[in-house]
């Protein structure tokens, strides 16, 4: 008896985390969750939003060119 109770262990704990990796990777199982997540984490983006964030950029962009010209002219007179 102690061989077959071995080979079903052994068959036991190799069965259980493979067939668990398995589940883990169909994805219709978990799309739903998958994108009804994504959608709470982060919301699809509306115009406004877009726009406030280009006009951030360009603002962000304008300053960074003023720093390096400064920075340069700076340099040019030393």
């Amino acid at each position: 008896m102690g061989v077959k109770l071995e080979v079903f262990r052994m068959a036991l704990y190799l069965s259980f985390p493979v067939t668990m990796f398995w589940i883990s990777n169909q994805a219709e199982y978990f799309e739903e969750y998958v994108i009804k997540r994504k959608r709470e984490i982060c919301p699809p983006e509306k115009d406004e939003q877009r726009k406030e964030l280009e006009a951030f950029q360009e603002r962000m962009r304008k300053k960074r060119e003023e720093r390096l010209l400064a920075e340069a002219e700076r340099l040019k007179h030393t």
